[in-house]
């Protein structure tokens, strides 16, 4: 028996967005405590790059290409996830978009529902479809990659009204899903290195900005998320739910 209780030996974990960034830093993070991973995101050569990547841990790990804000894909992924490995012990909802960097007066409405239906409607649904698995099973983990811009507003308004209803989708599950032994959480990243978030950090006016409200002054990593997401996947958070964890070297104090 494994006595380490931040061990996910014999687990199987569902990551969004996992064949880049953060996503794909979870996946080998949670591959290193002993998991087995299921990645998604919609290119498949990065996925396929991705799992190559964590199989040298010497876990499984299968990559399915799926667009989380498309509910069809959402079922066809849950099925191809069970099917490979009989459940879902973890979900990390980490998959987002923001195509968009203007204020709020100027934002149409093609931009809000392609930030809306990937960032909040498609994390709900998912969610509720592995819950479905979850329940069946005994119980799980749904952890949610919400922002820093879903406690405070800065310079992307609509991502930030998205990462606030995570905040809330978070609460609500946890409060709902309790009783089936499911326990759901989530971390709320600053600004950090990865492609998804370029546009900010490589635009020194808006990096300068965003790291003027962070006191550690620098950027995070990828990386940095993983010990957090590990400590809520495992039985060391057995205690926590409907939480989430800034992570953003303290841009929201």
């Amino acid at each position: 028996m494994d006595n380490n209780p931040f061990s996910l030996k014999g687990k199987i974990a569902l990551i969004t967005g996992g064949s880049r960034g953060i996503g794909k830093q979870t996946a080998l993070g949670f591959a290193h405590a002993g998991a087995d991973i299921a990645i998604a995101s919609r290119k498949l050569p990065d996925l396929e790059a991705a799992v190559a990547e964590i199989k040298t841990t010497g876990r499984k790990a299968i990559g399915v290409s799926a667009h989380i804000g498309r509910l069809e894909q959402i079922d066809e992924l849950v099925k191809k996830v069970v099917a490979e490995y009989g459940r879902i012990d973890i979900l990390v909802n980490n998959a987002g978009t923001n195509p968009v960097m203007s204020p709020a007066l100027d934002v149409e409405e093609r931009a809000w529902d392609s930030i809306m239906n990937l960032n909040l409607k498609g994390l709900f649904f998912l969610s509720q479809a592995v819950a479905r698995v979850m329940k069946e099973k005994g119980g799980g983990k749904i952890i949610n990659v919400s922002s820093m811009e879903g406690y405070t507003p800065g310079l992307l308004p609509v991502y930030s009204i998205s990462k606030a209803g995570v905040i809330m989708a978070t609460k609500v599950m946890a409060h709902e899903w309790a009783k089936y032994n499911i326990r759901v959480n989530a971390i709320a990243p600053g600004l950090i290195n990865t492609p998804f978030s370029e546009a900010l950090w490589s635009n020194e006016e808006y990096k300068n900005y965003l790291l003027s409200r962070t006191p550690l002054k620098r950027l995070g990593e990828a990386d940095e998320m993983v010990g957090a997401l590990i400590y809520l996947a495992s039985d060391a958070s057995s205690y926590v739910t409907g939480v989430t964890i800034p992570i953003d070297g303290g841009a929201t104090l």
